[in-house]
């Protein structure tokens, strides 16, 4: 099938240099970034001269307030080059925050950034940063594409160090089968980098800029897929060594020693994972690596895809624990498989272990007794059915006697439970990522039309390992003993896991490890209904409840809630 995106470009780089630091730091705001220096090949003069007709170009007049088709709302300028700019911006007919390129419609890269921008927006790829909107009028043409606030760049996670093994696999992964199924359709990026991957809270790996970054920078390859397979392979490089593997630094890594070509990411860092540093190699190999242990390059993102599902999968880390010491039973601590003696001496004599009495029971005396005993328990067993067969016939017979005493005890008021007032609520967030702070008092306002909503997950059943759970601390003014709550829910389905924890205040300190470790669990429930209804044994008083939710149900994506897993609390009520 025909490139479709290099048919939307038509300015040619090919002689592979990559971007120098201060090219990067640019390329990282909003993934656009800078474009390959000209060759000098006999195309160049041609590209030099479309590169200069672009930088002419004069970029838009416009400001932070400006609206475009009297509906986006113009934030922040987070990239403004070459003749077009780059916009955080907000749908004020959908109320969400997008992102928005922006050039004139007489710059020469006009018609290829709307064509790469229709053909991307018609692959409808989760995977990858969607194409919201690609629009030509008053001399302007725009791109509108999601914007998404929980995601982070990979550059900025590969600043605080490499990833694990588990957290490599995964992004090689996810990003090489998204780009296999891209060329598939046609479609190239042609710009793959650590600013145009981004991470989301849920841990799904996300593509921005298919087609249009290379549009926007007059980009085009002879060999699209070997040009992305082996940004693919850079970044895999870079995850796991948090270098960039040519001899310039990049994305705020630093590169190779120069002088000394591509070195292994298994003999730069200690501790690579043998089988995803080969795979970088492989995938590399465009670059003039040569692929470890004789196994073939990788040359497309499908044949690199189908390499990582080749390799044994890499399962997450294991919770780290301390276990317990084992104990004898006279009470001396011995050494488990493996462990040295207490102290690291050479261990003493030992005392011989107890010889166990025999069995009892087992001679003739002993089981005549046993016989003897089991017939006394079956004659008390059938005299006591007796005499309890014959109480229920008396009290039956004399129940004519008793209606005046019956009349007594439903004359006695029976305890009906009291509502007990919220006074404050503030959300719980443990790990520092709240879901939204400010709408935690619209659980308890009477209106259940106003709710508190969680971000959305791309898993929810449960939401551990991303996220250990979330919640909101309720105030109760004083000490009340809880005997029931009542959680109206916006989405129902299977199933919606809540918790009820005392706490000692409304901002509670947490275990990093476990945050709710410290509380004291009164209740739990699994709602499948848009009700959750909890009960207690009646028995802890608390000022302070904390409603804590560990599974969210699934339901369809929605314009800001893209992933399938997320919840809502509508109105929360206690009573006593």
């Amino acid at each position: 099938m025909a490139e479709r995106s290099t048919a939307a470009v038509d300015v040619a780089d090919n002689d592979g240099e990559k971007p120098s630091a201060a090219e990067a730091e640019t390329a990282m705001t909003d993934g656009a970034g800078t474009e390959k220096k000209s060759g000098k090949g006999p195309d160049a003069e041609g590209a030099e001269n479309k590169t200069a007709a672009a930088a002419q170009a004069s970029p838009p007049e416009l400001h932070s307030g400006h609206k475009l088709a009297r509906r986006y709302r113009l934030e922040e300028c987070v990239t403004r080059l070459d003749g077009f700019s780059s916009w955080r911006a907000v749908d004020e007919k959908l109320r969400r925050a997008v992102g928005i390129h922006v050039l004139p419609a007489d710059h020469p890269r006009a018609r290829p950034v709307l064509a790469a921008a229709r053909s991307a927006a018609l692959l409808g790829d989760p995977r990858f940063v969607q194409v919201l909107d690609a629009v030509e009028e008053n001399e302007l043409v725009y791109v509108v594409h999601e914007w998404l606030p929980d995601a982070t760049e990979l550059a900025a996670i590969l600043a605080s160090g490499p990833l694990e093994p588990h957290e490599a696999y995964q992004l090689v992964s996810q990003v090489s089968q998204a780009m296999a199924a891209a060329h598939r359709e046609g479609l190239a990026h042609l710009r793959i980098d650590p600013g145009s991957v981004l991470r989301t809270e849920s841990g799904q790996y996300r593509i921005r800029g298919l087609a249009v970054m290379a549009a926007l920078r007059g980009i085009s390859a002879d060999q699209p897929q070997r040009t992305d397979t082996e940004a693919i392979g850079a970044l895999l490089y870079a995850a796991l060594t948090q270098r960039w593997p040519y001899e310039n630094d990049a994305y705020g890594l630093p590169g190779l020693p120069k002088g000394v070509g591509l070195i292994a990411p298994d003999q730069v860092r200690a501790g690579v994972h043998r089988g995803l540093s080969d795979l970088a190699m492989r995938a590399l190999v465009n670059a003039g690596a040569t692929a470890s242990r004789e196994e073939s390059p990788c040359t497309t993102p499908e044949e690199l895809s189908k390499a990582v599902a080749a390799m044994p999968r890499i399962r997450p880390p294991e919770p780290s624990f301390t276990p317990p010491e084992a104990y004898q039973r006279n009470g001396y601590p011995r050494a488990g498989y493996g462990q040295p003696p207490t102290g690291g001496r050479r261990p003493g004599p030992t005392r011989p272990a107890p010889v166990p009495p025999p069995p009892p029971l087992q001679t003739r005396t002993g089981k005549a007794l046993k016989w003897s005993v089991s017939a006394l328990l079956i004659a008390a067993l059938g005299l006591g059915s007796w005499q309890l067969a014959d109480t229920l016939l008396k009290e039956e017979s004399g129940s004519g006697n008793s209606n005046s005493s019956g009349h007594e005890d439903k004359d006695k008021p029976k305890r009906t439970p009291k509502p007990i007032k919220i006074v404050d609520a503030v959300e719980f967030a443990p790990d520092r990522k709240p879901q939204a702070p400010g709408n935690a008092p619209k659980t308890y306002d009477e209106d259940a039309s106003t709710v508190w909503r969680t971000r959305s997950y791309y898993e929810g059943q449960p939401l551990a390992p991303y996220k250990k759970g979330v919640g909101i601390v309720y105030d109760l003014g004083s000490e009340q003993t809880i005997s029931a709550a009542s959680i109206g829910l916006y989405y129902g389905g299977n199933n919606t896991t809540i918790s009820l924890y005392a706490t000692d205040s409304l901002r509670p300190s947490a275990n990093g490890t476990d945050p709710v470790g410290s509380f004291k669990k009164i209740a739990t429930t699994e709602a499948t209904t848009k009700t959750a209804n909890l009960k207690t044994d009646g028995t802890v008083k608390t000022r302070y409840v904390l409603v804590w939710l560990t599974a969210l149900p699934y339901s369809p994506p929605e314009a800001d809630f893209p992933n399938p897993y997320k919840q809502a609390i509508t109105e929360v009520k206690f009573t006593g």
